[in-house]
């Protein structure tokens, strides 16, 4: 019989085998990301900060469908793991990276020959359509190999590579902040050779984790089986939580613009980018710990092993909770020493909504990790209909609701104080959910299948 350190290694070190490596590669995301910001609003200044943050509702919509494909995948290739059924897994694997290249081959093909009409639904305006084209034309086709990066990352990771998949993040991340040191501070060329860059870092990535493919320890393959296609569609209907949390984050930056260029300009936009960039941040270190739970939960599901995953949850809530108070502690001493990196003119507008924009959103961190890990766990636990209750609650449903509240009925409260109070709303939703599910296991576990 095979060995599976996943269904049968020791708990704590088999959670931080596959925890701290996904929390290192997506800290070398963030710092990318971070750096790409930094670099393109001193460099660049506030208006090119503007003209990238103001597409961030169309590349969220991208890797929300990215993110379905490969987390709804791996789940479902994960319990076919546990159960040992290696041809289904196969079969889910390969039918998710076909599809997902030709998703973003699609969307890249269709998004340049309509990009005006995407201008313009976001809400570009002439100032800024410019700027924002010239970045958007390399953007949109690295898109495809970035989503197809992705996917390939998550599956390198559940078949028990996670020290590859996290060499190829990082090492694509570093590559990426010394082209935009290069291009950016160094040559000083325009806001394209920001995507540029991201590209290169990419095509870095994906020669890395192809190494995936030589080893000959893999439990996964290439190799398409029909049979999987029924479980693949299943899959994605499992990944819809994530499809959720990452669409709605478009959607709600979307309506965040839209307020804020009501009563006020571009310069709002700039403020407020620093103050998401804080949320960027947190949310990066929660999924670190967050996703390798895909691949515990889901394979020990697979195995019926519930203690297990009772183990697995409790060592991922304490991290959690260590880290939002690291953010949190951050967040009410430091704020000035972050927005100063972003924005340099300290009596600047921009400056000044920065400062006050993170002051409101900060509570966010209190609950938001929790609330995602409990989304992530009745994905695992192939319980879509709770995991989406949770991700349509914090994501869309009640962010919205109450953005839109504040903003029109109590005009004299800053309308962002409406994210942490989705939070709190959700947190109690999601705490409920649990305990109510954790109950029905106890009492009749026979019960609990897909």
């Amino acid at each position: 019989m095979t060995y599976n350190k996943v269904t049968q290694g020791p708990i704590i070190s088999t959670f931080f085998l596959f925890a701290f490596p996904a929390l290192i590669a997506l800290l070398a995301i963030t710092t990318a990301s971070l750096v790409d910001g930094i670099f393109v609003g001193k460099y660049l200044g506030p208006q090119a900060l503007a003209a990238i943050n103001i597409l961030i509702p169309y590349i969220t919509f991208m890797f929300a469908l990215g993110l379905m494909v490969a987390i709804g995948g791996t789940v479902t290739a994960g319990k076919f793991i546990g159960e040992g059924n290696y041809k289904e897994a196969n079969g889910i694997f390969t039918l998710s990276l076909i599809s997902i290249f030709l998703f973003a081959t699609l969307m890249a093909i269709i998004s340049l020959f309509f990009n005006e009409t995407l201008f313009l639904f976001l809400g570009v305006d002439k100032q800024l359509t410019p700027l924002t084209q010239a970045y958007f034309q390399v953007i949109s086709v690295v898109l495809i190999i970035q989503l197809t990066t992705m996917v390939l990352y998550y599956f390198v990771r559940a078949d028990g590579f996670p020290t590859l998949a996290t060499t190829a993040l990082v090492l694509g991340s570093v590559v990426n902040i010394m082209l935009d040191v290069l291009f950016l501070g160094y040559f000083q060329w325009g806001i394209q050779s920001a995507a540029w860059a991201t590209g290169i870092a990419q095509i870095i990535q994906l020669s890395v984790l192809c190494t995936f493919f030589t080893k000959k320890q893999r439990l996964i393959k290439f190799q398409l089986c029909y049979s999987s296609l029924k479980p693949y569609f299943r899959g994605l209907l499992n990944g819809i939580s994530e499809y959720i949390n990452e669409i709605s984050v478009g959607i709600v930056i979307f309506t965040i613009h839209w307020l804020l260029m009501k009563e006020q300009d571009n310069t709002a936009i700039s403020g407020f980018a620093v103050a998401n960039y804080m949320l960027f941040i947190s949310m990066m270190l929660f999924y670190g710990i967050i996703d390798a739970l895909h691949i515990l939960v889901s394979q020990n599901y697979g195995a019926r092993n519930f203690t297990r995953i009772n183990q697995f949850m409790l060592l991922a809530t304490v991290t959690v909770i260590s880290i939002s108070t690291l953010l949190i502690v951050s967040a009410l001493s430091v704020s000035d020493s972050i927005t100063k990196l972003f924005i340099e003119n300290t009596e600047s507008d921009a400056y000044q909504l920065a400062l006050s924009y993170i002051s409101v959103i900060w509570p966010c961190f209190i609950f938001s990790g929790i609330n995602v890990l409990l989304s992530c766990y009745f994905t695992a636990m192939h319980r879509p209909l709770q995991s989406s209750i949770i991700a349509l609650s914090r994501g869309l449903v009640l962010p919205v609701s109450l953005l839109l509240l504040f903003a029109n009925v109590i005009p004299s409260i800053s309308f962002l104080f409406a994210l942490p109070i989705a939070e709190l709303i959700t947190f109690i939703v999601a705490s409920t959910l649990y305990l109510r599910f954790q109950h029905n296991i106890k009492q009749k576990p026979e019960l609990i299948t897909i």
